[in-house]
Parts: structure tokens; sequence; C-alpha cells
């Protein structure tokens, strides 16, 4: 009867066998029979693989930096998220986007909205800060408000709005649970200063982009 070490022995020998015979069967799988000598060695095949992981990897960090640089070149504004958030697809549409921080409760949503009866910022703020607590803001101008209120449930939310030249509202609100003010705090001035308002696509020659979008990508 074999001991412990006896049976572990007998298996990382096994493992060995068939690491050493994975090459070679690779090789027939392929049709091909190539001599050993003029196979790759240990030290290049893990060379090999250890930059293929490494450009993948780099390539999945650019790409998920890019994609928290929101653009809605249609309705003519952009933000940039921060890094690590997730967008929520359902709640996403052609007006905006929601971006939420996995796992602690705050979440960004960032939406144009139509402004049929012409009504003025002061008007809109005032239906926004309605079942609100303690708002407080100003207004910059005529076309932008910044503020914060808390909703009622142990949340703060940190808003800004802007009126764009044909009266339309591009709104963002960045909402965190009250406990967590200290973390969130600067972060949401930071995303709300990220917002920019320019030319829709429909308004813009050749439907370039200009040059105020320039902090977010395509």
């Amino acid at each position: 009867m074999k001991s412990g070490g006896g049976y572990a022995f007998e298996r990382r020998m096994k493992t060995a066998s068939l690491a050493a015979c994975l090459p070679f069967l690779a090789l027939v799988a392929c049709g091909r029979a190539e001599p050993v000598g003029d196979m790759p060695s240990q030290e290049a095949l893990a060379a090999a693989a250890n930059a293929a992981a490494a450009s993948a990897m780099a390539s999945q960090k650019a790409e998920d930096m890019e994609n928290l640089n929101y653009v809605n070149a249609e309705r003519g504004f952009s933000v940039t998220f921060p890094e690590g958030w997730v967008k929520d697809a359902s709640a996403s549409n052609a007006d905006g986007v929601v971006y939420e921080d996995p796992g602690a409760g705050a979440d960004v949503r960032v939406f144009w909205q139509k402004n049929d009866a012409n009504q003025t910022l002061q008007q809109i703020v005032a239906a926004v800060s309605s079942g609100s607590e303690g708002v407080d803001g100003d207004f910059i101008g005529d076309n932008e408000y910044r503020g914060t209120a808390n909703d009622g449930e142990g949340n703060n939310v940190a808003v800004r709005l802007l009126k764009q030249p044909d009266g339309s509202i591009v709104t963002a609100t960045f909402v965190y649970p009250e406990m967590l003010s200290e973390q969130y705090q600067a972060i949401a001035e930071k995303l709300l200063d990220s917002l920019r308002s320019f030319a829709p696509r429909s308004e813009t020659p050749e439907g370039r982009l200009p040059a105020q979008a320039s902090n977010a990508a395509n």
C-alpha cells in the first residue's frame, strides 16, 4: 500500500510526463513532424506567453479607459467617468448613460432632455429639487447650475445642469451614500467638472466634434 507521499510523487511524475508530451502532441495534431531540435525552448515559450499576456492586459486596460470617456455626439455633450466604474446598459439609451461604482451604492446619470415648454433654468432646477432635502446650489450665468441635495433616503446628490443653445437641458446627477461623503465629494466634483456641452452632430459641419469635446474619446 502506497503512502500519501508515494501517491504525490507518482502524480507529479505523471504530470511531468504529460507536460513533456504536450508540445509533441500539438505538432502531430497540426500534421507536422518537426525534429525535436527545431522546437523552441521552454524559456522561449514562456517569454512568448508572458509577452502575449502583457499585450492582452494592456489592450484591455486601454479599452476600459476609453469606454469611461463618454461622448454623445447626437445630443451634444461629453463626460468622463471614474476608472473602474461600470456602465449600466439597461438604464442607458440614446439620450444618455448611467455608470455605477460596483458594490458601493453610488451611480452617475447624465442625460439630455428636450425643453418643449422652453422653461428657464431656474424653473427646471425648482422642479428637479422638489422632493429633495437640504438643497443648496448656485446659478453660473444663465445656462448653468451646480448644486447639492439629500434624497431623504440617506444619499447625497451632486448635480450639474447645462442649458444648450436650443433650450434643451443636459443633467448630470452623482448619487452616493451620505456615510461615504468624504470618499466621494472630490470624485463627484471632478466628474461634474468634466461635463462638456457642444453643438450636436446635426449642427456641426460634416459631423465633426468641436474642440471643447477633446477631453473625451469617440
